[in-house]
């Protein structure tokens, strides 16, 4: 059995959600709205060490959640609305098919 890119590329993009400190990276970023955060804006909101929190940053960015660039000493974070709004979509569309499994299931019995 052969998956699609697409679906192999959004079950990469779900398992690096799938940990609260990189979803509570995800809520900051979002507090921020179009400003960018450098990484020790965003350790000063979580229990963490930054080292840890530059770990869960570079999962976020290899799954293409988060964008970044170095700026001399610093790094900057924001996030790719784009992609967290399909994941979002994503999420929806199992969502409507899981309501419509429980209605056929209902209307059967």
């Amino acid at each position: 059995m052969h998956f699609s890119t697409q679906d192999i590329q959004l079950a990469g993009r779900i398992k690096a959600l799938g940990h609260p400190a990189r979803l509570a990276i995800i809520r900051a970023l979002i507090a921020a709205g179009d400003r960018q955060c450098c990484c020790g804006e965003i350790v000063s909101n979580l229990p963490l060490a930054q080292s840890t929190v530059s770990q869960h940053l570079k999962v976020l960015k290899e799954a293409g959640i988060v964008q970044g660039k170095i700026d001399g000493p610093r790094c900057a974070y924001w996030l790719d609305r784009t992609v967290l709004a399909s994941i979002g979509e994503a999420m929806t569309g199992f969502e409507r098919a899981a309501g419509a499994c429980c209605q056929m299931a209902e209307a059967e019995s």
